[in-house]
């Protein structure tokens, strides 16, 4: 099932937190509704808010991404020039050549990692200027038979400002945390 991002930016996290007892009261479940925030403390303070992990603020998924699809096309490199230049037919054959291969693959993963350690994540980047000027962020991934309790919610708040769209993850992800309890529960 594919799902759609809804982001909105707002000065007050108590009205935040009215926003999201009134999504969860209207049957979106809490996995599917965080503030981003770069008050982490203020943000603890209200507990019906469901903050970003500190672990998703930073680019490291998307990045190690990147850096495995470089290790596949420089390990497929070092196949193919191996085999093609005829290096495989010596008595090593293959193996140090797949084992070069693996360790491109892993270490090309391990930097795109590190390099995301670094980085914010690029979904909230576009945000970065609102979250300076000590704004937050809210957003919620909603269903599309779910996209009239957000517009219904919505009109009780019109302090809090829509900022776009955008991908969300994938449904099974946000079911297996709802079923695992993975999320910290008011």
């Amino acid at each position: 099932m594919k799902m759609l991002r809804h982001y909105f930016v707002s000065n007050s996290l108590d009205d935040l937190e009215v926003l999201e007892q009134q999504l969860e009261a209207a049957g979106i479940s809490t996995p599917q509704i965080h503030v981003l925030s770069r008050n982490d403390a203020e943000v603890e303070h209200h507990q019906h808010l469901h903050e970003v992990q500190s672990f998703m603020k930073r680019d490291i998924v998307y990045s190690t991404e990147c850096g495995a699809v470089v290790g596949v096309c420089a390990s497929a490199l070092v196949l193919g020039v191996a085999h093609f230049a005829g290096w495989t037919g010596s008595a090593a054959g293959w193996m140090p050549f797949i084992f070069l291969a693996v360790a491109l693959l892993g270490f090309s993963a391990w930097m795109g990692g590190l390099v995301g350690i670094e980085k914010p994540n690029h979904n909230f980047v576009r945000f970065e200027q609102a979250l300076n000027e000590g704004k937050h962020v809210f957003f919620v991934d909603l269903e599309p038979s779910q996209e009239a309790v957000l517009e219904k919610a919505m009109k009780s708040h019109p302090q809090v400002e829509q900022a776009g769209t955008g991908s969300s993850p994938p449904y099974w992800l946000i079911a297996l945390q709802q079923k695992g309890g993975m999320v910290r529960h008011s």
